[in-house]
């Protein structure tokens, strides 16, 4: 009884710090759903081909699986006054904050000037984002930083909230812009984001302070080091237990088809429930009010239930809805317009309930499979396999749309939930009891 009050006490004194780390969870929050809601649509004035604009919409997950190891590597080397991480951080996220500024500008230009601005972004915003998740587990201590985790997902549901539900709303807002012809609109969301951007990084800056890293050990320095991914990999598949591998190919499944759906949902939304662009983004902003809400609920349920069966149940639960989603797609076209959308939101935040529970969980639970020394490689795989469903997702779920349809984007994820819950029957570790 002593020993939990006294991890209360501590988790007291570090809330304020895990909050202010948390802006940097935050300012991607903000970015990426505005990304993913409208650069499809900034494309499509271009491209008519959803597939075309599902490959470009990959571009982000094919420099993140190479420049977040690398740059979370270079920063674990760093040593500055300022610390490991900060350097790039006060560098690459202003920048980031740039590019997203100019990307609805640069749409009105040219497909050209577009593609080179998103491909700027990208490689800002992905070489940043290891450095931003590093900096938690460089100021908390270990045995706090499952709950730490939960309040920064949480920081990172209301950015989302923020960014598709207020600052979208900013999209249906005409400015006059002399260079485009007038009064145009679809613009003012993206650079008010980037300057709560530059707001987050300034935050950082005067109230997180790093320890001088140049006066860190040898010792420190040599368990800094990380194992290539190809490697760590092969060590995994080689293991007698698969637990680990079965994990990893069920969050690949999930992912792809999360990922499959979420870069078409604001074309949908505009297309076929025929909203403005302003309300398009509410629909994934469902997700991320779910996603805000269950986060720290849904860890705790599965600390009393268990995390496996957590997970599986959350997975029976989004193959229903997504069957759902099919069915209102397919069959409820006949309503009429507010019934429709408003149904489909709800659908969506049940969406995000069950999927925020399936993210929440699943880290810690291929976490505890590691030991001190490969908690970093079990990162690293995580990340690997997620964004190599990023990758692999949009350019064939576009292409299911192109064939046959937006209800097909909905079947595609459907089939891919399933896969991961029979692979997920085959993990028989991970649970928060074992050592």
């Amino acid at each position: 009884m002593k020993e939990e009050k006294k991890e209360k006490k501590s988790l007291k004194g570090y809330w304020v710090t895990t909050f202010l780390i948390g802006l940097g969870f935050f300012t991607m929050g903000l970015m990426d759903p505005l990304y993913d809601n409208y650069v499809p649509i900034f494309l499509g004035y271009y491209l008519d081909q959803n597939s075309l604009i599902g490959l470009v919409m990959t571009l982000d997950n094919i420099l993140a699986i190479f420049l977040i190891p690398i740059f979370s590597a270079l920063s674990d080397r760093a040593r500055t006054r300022i610390g490991r991480r900060m350097p790039y951080i006060i560098t690459l996220l202003p920048l980031s904050a740039i590019f997203f500024a100019l990307v609805p500008f640069t749409a009105y230009e040219s497909l050209f000037l577009l593609v080179v601005t998103i491909f700027c972004l990208n490689i800002t915003k992905q070489a940043v984002r290891g450095p931003v998740v590093a900096l938690m587990p460089d100021m908390v201590p270990g045995d706090l930083r499952s709950e730490a985790n939960g309040v920064i997902n949480t920081m990172g549901g209301i950015a989302t909230i923020l960014g598709t539900v207020l600052l979208a709303r900013l999209m249906d807002v005409k400015i006059d812009i002399p260079r485009f012809g007038g009064e145009v609109d679809k613009i003012l969301a993206f650079p008010v984001a980037s300057v709560f951007v530059i707001i987050a990084v300034v935050l950082l800056v005067i109230f997180v302070k790093e320890k001088n890293s140049k006066v860190a050990s040898e010792e420190e320095k040599e368990e800094t080091n990380n194992e290539p991914i190809l490697k760590s990999l092969k060590a995994v598949i080689s293991e007698k237990e698969k637990s680990a591998l079965y994990i990893l190919l069920s969050l690949l499944c999930w992912f792809i088809a999360y990922q499959g759906i979420l870069p078409f949902v604001g074309l949908y939304t505009t297309e076929v429930l025929e909203t403005s662009a302003g309300t398009a983004a509410l629909s994934s902003g469902m997700v991320g009010i779910a996603y805000a809400i269950f986060a720290v609920p849904s860890g705790k349920f599965a600390h009393k239930h268990g995390r496996k069966k957590t997970i599986r149940w959350a997975l029976v639960a989004l193959v229903i809805i997504l069957g759902l989603v099919f069915i209102h797609s397919a069959f409820l076209t006949g309503l009429s317009y507010t019934p429709r959308l408003i149904s489909f939101w709800v659908l969506l935040f049940l969406f995000g309930i069950f999927w925020v529970t399936v993210v929440t969980n699943s880290f810690p639970m291929l976490w505890q499979m590691a030991d001190y020394k490969t908690i970093g490689i079990y990162t690293g795989l995580y990340y690997f396999f997620s964004q190599a469903a990023s990758i692999i997702s949009p350019p064939f779920a576009g292409a299911a749309t192109d064939l046959f349809g937006y209800p097909a984007l909905f079947l595609y994820g459907l089939v891919f939930m399933l896969l991961a819950f029979f692979l997920m029957g085959k993990v028989n570790r991970g649970e928060a009891e074992e050592e």
